[in-house]
């Protein structure tokens, strides 16, 4: 949904269609070296985030125990719980069961909403917040990521041998740094870099996987951790303490969403093997090694990963860390640009600015205001939390948030679409609700530690679409009432014909039912009425993408007037000239170059007696005066547009 007035109102979300499934990137004709360069552009992309977690989260997990992580059975126990914890939720809920439930080969939050709507049949006010809210702490977690990645890579400087600790005042200025040029390069588009993204990622993983072999050996007994009941003993010992370690062990899986949302991108079966034969061992190996390093140097707990590395290799592991945490920062930062494409074109946000960075990757966006908050975000996130273990205590619950909101939605899916009785769906859901829960609990008791910064983000984002979405069915609802029918128009306009202009005029509305307000005012003001009248309505689908054959629909609604409605993807940009070249070659005639494009500007004043509170009115009235231009966002060449206002109060 753009907007609500007539560039705005010109889009709305469609109601499901019956179409031909369309085939996932990895069910075309992909051969073995299609297979195999999808799998390590996985690496890079969809495991960026899982793949920095060694960096802090063993060491947090064995700070927040009992004994500081100096007894046997609290490296064991934090150990096994990773293990299990990658096990569970990574591979188990991700890759084996919720890779499943795809939207027409995509995933992540949003698009698991708009799955969750259909197969409901129906508008769900429960299913649209459980949407919002996990979009909302996405962003959270988008902000969190690349701060606590990229600060605790360069926090190795402080255990650089023979530095002895000068460099220290210098790591917030150097990540500060790092991160500021992260996003300032964002709007040059990075599909070149990309192209390494995934050899230095592997390279990493393989770094991270040989440092726990060379450590594994200093206590083999270190794989008794691979049995549960470790961790079970270990969170029965520690009581309620063990339960807020849970939240620390948790930061071994951020990234795990990772999986589902950049599905769409990737395939399953490269993401599937890539994790299973690939990701998990070198992840597991680095955790035994450096649990088996604290079993045999318990000094070795405060900064268990950079204290597996030989004085010798230092520096150049120091550098792979910092490369693979701004990779991971990227595949974040990407995916918020992805998530904002979406919430714009499902109605959950004003239009923005989205600009193709990449002619031949459509994925490729870029989308300036989000990238500036996030940088924002970053940056005052580093100036409260000035260390990553300060970050720590912020990190996870946004993420776990999110997790848990996978795990609602998946339940309209299995019960609604996949139609699976109660009681099965109970056992297949229940157990991800109750890890996702624990988890999400463990992570709210950081909140005094930090862990309310996410939450506030959350809250206001979601703050913020609920107020598009209301203030935009208030408009709607409004100007439906005070509209006149299409069709009693056409009438009136055979029983009164006004005077006629040659060419052709486009109106653009979000109701295709009734007169548009800008067609309104062009019959009141200007008393013309142009040879042909195309009432235009763009849609947006509950699926990533519509096939071109299904994109376009019209037909004649009088001798002078023809409605066309266009639909798109929510993962889709809307291109109207494009799409009215469809028409033409249906046999549509007209110029598009002459023809007049007319947009309804409305200008909205709030109303203390009616609708939202008078807050949320100047909210919501502050967000469209500031939504991208329609003419830029529909891709309308400019020199044909003419805008006509009205005011209406909400």
């Amino acid at each position: 949904m753009a907007g609500p007035d007539a560039g705005d109102e010109a889009a709305t979300p469609a109601a499901p269609k019956a179409e031909t499934p369309e085939p996932t990137p990895s069910e075309g004709a992909h051969g073995r070296s299609g297979f195999w360069a999808l799998a390590l552009g996985a690496v890079g992309v969809v495991f960026g985030d899982i793949g920095t977690s060694p960096l802090y989260a063993m060491r947090e997990a064995l700070a927040h125990s009992r004994s500081g992580g100096e007894a046997e059975l609290a490296v064991l126990g934090v150990a096994s719980l990773v293990f299990w914890a990658l096990f569970l939720v990574v591979t188990l809920k991700y890759v084996v069961f919720l890779m499943r439930a795809d939207n027409k080969g995509e995933g992540g939050t949003l698009a698991l909403m708009a799955l969750a709507q259909h197969a409901i049949g129906r508008r769900s006010a429960l299913v649209f917040l459980l949407g919002v809210c996990g979009a909302a702490l996405f962003y959270g977690d988008g902000v969190l990521t690349p701060a606590v990645s990229v600060l605790s890579a360069v926090e190795g400087l402080g255990d650089a041998p023979g530095l002895n600790g000068r460099l220290d005042p210098f790591i917030l200025p150097i990540a500060a740094g790092i991160l500021i040029s992260l996003f300032m390069i964002q709007a040059r588009g990075t599909a070149s870099m990309a192209r390494a993204f995934g050899p230095i990622t592997a390279v990493w993983f393989l770094v991270m996987a040989g440092l726990g072999v060379l450590h594994i050996f200093d206590d083999p007994s270190i794989l008794r951790a691979l049995s549960p009941h470790y961790g079970l003993l270990f969170l029965i010992d520690n009581g309620v303490l063990g339960f807020v370690v849970l939240g620390s062990v948790f930061l071994a899986v951020t990234g795990a969403e990772a999986l589902y949302t950049d599905m769409g991108h990737f395939g399953k079966a490269p993401i599937r093997f890539g994790w299973v034969a690939f990701i998990l061992p070198c992840l597991m190996l680095n955790y035994l090694g450096q649990g088996a390093l604290v079993l045999s140097d318990p000094a070795a707990r405060f900064n268990p990963f950079w204290a597996m590395i030989p004085h010798s290799v230092y520096w150049p592991v120091l550098l792979l860390a910092t490369c693979a945490t701004v990779i991971a920062s990227q595949a974040v930062i990407t995916g918020a640009f992805s998530l904002t494409q979406q919430a714009v074109q499902l109605g959950l946000l004003p239009r923005l600015t989205i600009r193709q960075t990449s002619e031949s990757q459509a994925g490729q966006i870029y989308v300036p205001t989000v990238n500036g908050l996030m940088l924002v975000g970053v940056l005052l996130l580093l100036a409260m939390f000035p260390s990553s273990s300060q970050l720590a205590g912020a990190y996870g619950v946004s993420v776990t948030g999110a997790m848990l909101v996978d795990s609602l939605l998946a339940w309209f899916i299995v019960r609604r679409l996949w139609k699976w009785s109660l009681p099965l769906s109970a056992l297949a859901i229940t157990p991800f609700l109750i890890i996702d829960a624990a988890f999400f609990g463990s992570n709210l008791l950081k909140i005094p530690q930090g862990a309310w910064a996410p939450l506030v983000l959350g809250g206001g984002l979601v703050l913020i679409m609920w107020t598009w979405v209301r203030g935009s069915q208030i408009l709607a609802a409004k100007t439906r009432k005070d509209s006149l029918p299409l069709g009693d128009l056409i009438e009136m306009l055979r029983a009164r014909p006004p005077h006629r202009t040659p060419g052709a005029a486009v109106f653009l509305t979000s109701d295709p039912d009734v007169a548009p307000v800008a067609l309104m005012h062009n019959l009141k003001h200007n008393k013309v009425l142009h040879e042909k009248n195309i009432i235009l309505t763009v849609r947006t689908a509950d699926r990533p993408r519509v096939p071109e054959a299904n994109r376009v629909a019209f037909e004649p609604i009088g001798d002078d007037f023809k409605r066309i409605v266009v639909t798109y993807g929510f993962m889709e940009t809307p291109n109207i000239p494009r799409a009215l070249g469809q028409c033409r070659k249906q046999g549509l005639k007209f110029d598009i170059m002459s023809t007049s494009f007319f947009l309804g500007r409305r200008s909205v004043v709030p109303a203390a007696r009616q609708g939202m509170p008078l807050w949320q009115d100047r909210l919501y009235i502050f967000l469209m005066r500031n939504a991208a231009n329609p003419t830029d966002f529909f891709h309308i060449p400019p020199g044909r547009v003419v805008e006509m206002g009205t005011q209406v109060s909400v």
